[in-house]
């Protein structure tokens, strides 16, 4: 998993250093950080860090807590505190802590509605204060988090298709309380060319620079739409759409065969991962990263709404980039302590129809 993990790294420094140097340097320092993160967690049995889980959960609420009053406003959002020479966004190391709890909740109990209500409660405090940042991208991310660790739970179809009704009868509650920029980013998704000058521009530009790529790319430095910036958040929200134009079809195919050699070894783990527990913070990982790079990448070629969620591993970000990292140690102590050969895994989706 290192391999294409240091290659994902690589590419994306090299295509921040060809826009900024410094940036470049910020984001290769917050990747060696992560590593080491990384490094540290595949030493030790990832069972021992059940005791941690609650401490570390009180944590990340408090720091959310003190975000939403100390942290400072960056793009109309409050999501960031200042620790002296480093932001740390608590929001970000809310989704591995997240997995931890819920892989440790659903590895002793059964899917029961008084159960999947807990879990709700786990999930809960971190969605409002998230939510309240505002930041939509994280809470959607937090949300299929827990989404994903309850269908492992071996919900019965029965019970999720009840969870879906909820769900469609409170969606436009949901709605209703959404920033208005973020009930426009929804309406410039289904017609950007309604709005091309506001809110629908980044929709359009992103389009125009993933197709002015083409097959082999402008070239490293060469982009026109991000140098002239054109192509707005072109190093985080938007850096699938960066690389294509500069690198092209080649370079953004070669992007997605990456992550699927990582889902690969995902599942491979899975398959053959010894206990509830280790299985389960690996299925959640893989939600948080599928949904990561589906949505961010949809909406980079325009057929998802723009919610801004960061590619994992590419995207300029410390705290995104550590938490990644972490999560991956996460998989990387799974596989040095927690596999045994055997050929049926214990995850079985919709187990009691």
């Amino acid at each position: 998993m290192i391999i294409p993990v240091l290659l994902l790294l690589s590419l994306g420094i090299t295509v921040i250093y060809s826009s900024n140097a410094d940036l470049a340097i910020a984001q290769g320092i917050s990747a060696l950080i992560g590593l080491i993160f990384y490094l540290i967690l595949r030493q030790f049995d990832y069972r021992s860090l059940k005791v941690l889980i609650k401490p570390i959960y009180i944590v990340i609420l408090v720091s959310l807590i003190i975000t939403l009053f100390l942290g400072f406003e960056t793009r109309g959002s409050v999501r960031w505190i200042s620790v002296g020479f480093f932001n740390f966004q608590p929001s970000e190391f809310a989704k591995p802590i997240l997995i931890l709890a819920l892989a440790h909740f659903w590895s002793k109990n059964l899917p029961s509605w008084r159960n999947i209500g807990k879990s709700l409660l786990i999930l809960l405090p971190l969605v409002v204060l998230i939510f309240r940042q505002p930041d939509l991208g994280t809470t959607l991310t937090v949300g299929f988090i827990w989404f994903s660790l309850l269908i492992a739970s071996n919900i019965s179809l029965k019970k999720l298709l009840t969870l879906f009704l909820i769900a469609a009868l409170i969606a436009p509650i949901g709605y209703s309380t959404l920033q208005g920029y973020q009930k426009q980013r929804i309406t410039s998704f289904l017609s950007p060319s309604t709005n091309s000058q506001g809110i629908g521009f980044q929709v359009i530009q992103s389009t125009i620079a993933v197709g002015s790529g083409e097959f082999l790319g402008r070239g490293i430095g060469r982009g026109t739409q991000s140098r002239l910036q054109f192509l707005p958040e072109f190093r985080t929200d938007f850096i699938f759409a960066f690389i294509a134009e500069e690198l092209g079809f080649i370079g953004a195919t070669f992007v997605l065969i990456l992550y699927l050699i990582i889902f690969l070894y995902l599942f491979k783990t899975l398959s053959h991962v010894g206990d509830r527990f280790g299985e389960l913070i690996i299925i959640g990982v893989t939600g948080m990263l599928f949904f990561q790079i589906t949505i961010n990448v949809g909406m980079n070629i325009g057929v998802l709404p723009i919610t801004g969620i960061t590619l994992p591993l590419l995207s300029y970000g410390g705290s995104s980039m550590i938490t990644t990292l972490t999560s991956l140690g996460l998989i990387a102590s799974i596989t040095k302590f927690g596999l045994q050969k055997r050929k049926i895994p214990i995850f079985s989706p919709f187990g009691n129809l």
